[in-house]
């Protein structure tokens, strides 16, 4: 494949000052055309899935010391919106706006049609049941279907309260986050029935909803919306002293102002999968990491040159991909020219993640 031919020079890691300068972050080789709308790597090995507004997903190999190389490419019939790997690491799954799923075997190249939806499917994820691996797509026709891949149906179909914006799972944990700020929590022990429905505690449009990862890892999640702002929400009402929200990704409207007027959307919460600290990205073009129950901001990111459109850690949490793309927050109007539009790799160090000391 001509478009994958090149491998990137540069190295993830090489640099060991502690600057937060992107100039050492990694540039991924050949990124895809079009606005990037999602990143997962593979729970087996540092291979990286991306999907993308030009209607492919694109899988590229990271090296030892970040170097990247493009292994292979799928079409969808229109733009891809998710993407995420089974627990094995040998197939991918995306859903796009040609209201399918597909599944992509890495070991025979084939991409096959695997989920179907009567609108586009907004999100996907593997659920990986005891026994068995289910894939669970999220639509906006208000749906939320689970596959058995050896079956062409749904085995189940959720009816939702509105369009189906996000969702993430932690293993039993569901959250979804849809339309007029309706979040609904399952246990996938019984995942035909939601466990609790709550409209989002904040005011504005759920952008993205994030599970836990440790600490226990099924005990809450985290929303962020729209308007600049993310919430940290358990799932018991005996944890409910511990929920809180805070602001983030605001600019003053002059450097003087010091009124943070000017609100970004946060577009993507991702959770570091050992030390539990998480990260956030918006439309402002930077990334923070946080430390929920430190209630404390970890390391700031210098502003990349465009927004960040979607983020994701690897496995053992040592490298960080984001991309900068441009994320149509400003609709079409924003849409300039020679918008940056590429997948970075940072290397990701102790000091950065790691949670600091709980406060008294």
């Amino acid at each position: 494949m001509s478009f994958f031919g090149s491998t990137a020079s540069s190295t993830v890691g090489a640099a060991a000052n502690t600057s937060a300068t992107a100039e050492k972050d990694i540039e991924v080789a050949e990124p895809p055309s079009d606005s990037i709308s999602s990143l997962s790597f593979s729970s087996q090995a540092d291979y990286l899935a991306v999907g993308s507004w030009d209607n492919s997903v694109r899988i590229y190999e990271v090296g030892a010391n970040g170097q990247t190389q493009g292994k292979a490419m799928y079409q969808h019939q229109g733009p891809v919106l998710d993407v995420c790997w089974n627990k094995e690491g040998n197939k991918i799954f995306s859903g796009g706006a040609d209201n399918a799923g597909r599944m992509f075997d890495v070991t025979t190249g084939q991409a096959t049609q695997v989920a179907q939806h009567d609108a586009p499917i907004k999100v996907i994820s593997w659920v990986d049941v005891p026994g068995a691996g289910i894939l669970a797509t999220g639509s906006w026709d208000k749906t939320i279907k689970y596959w058995d891949l050896r079956t062409p149906n749904p085995v189940a179909t959720v009816t939702l309260p509105e369009r189906c914006y996000t969702f993430d799972i932690q293993y039993p944990l569901m959250v979804v986050g849809t339309a007029e700020r309706h979040i609904q929590i399952f246990n996938l022990s019984n995942p035909n029935t939601a466990y609790k429905t709550i409209q989002s505690p904040l005011k504005w449009q759920t952008r993205v909803v994030s599970c836990f990862t440790t600490s226990p890892a099924n005990s809450g999640f985290a929303v962020g919306s729209v308007e600049g702002r993310v919430a940290i929400q358990y799932v018991e009402d005996k944890d409910v002293q511990s929920n809180f929200s805070f602001k983030c990704h605001r600019r003053d409207s002059t450097p003087n102002a010091k009124d943070q007027a000017l609100v970004y959307a946060v577009n993507d919460i991702s959770f570091h999968p050992v030390h539990g600290t998480f990260s956030t990205c918006g439309s402002d073009g930077t990334i923070h990491f946080w430390d929920k129950d430190a209630r404390t901001r970890l390391k700031t990111f210098d502003a990349a040159p465009g927004p960040i459109s979607s983020t994701t850690f690897n496995r053992n949490g040592n490298i960080f991909a984001y991309a900068v793309s441009y994320d149509w927050s400003k609709g079409h109007s924003g849409m300039t020219p020679g918008a940056p539009n590429k997948i970075m790799l940072h290397s990701c160090k102790d000091e950065e993640v790691r949670k600091r000391a709980a406060r008294k």
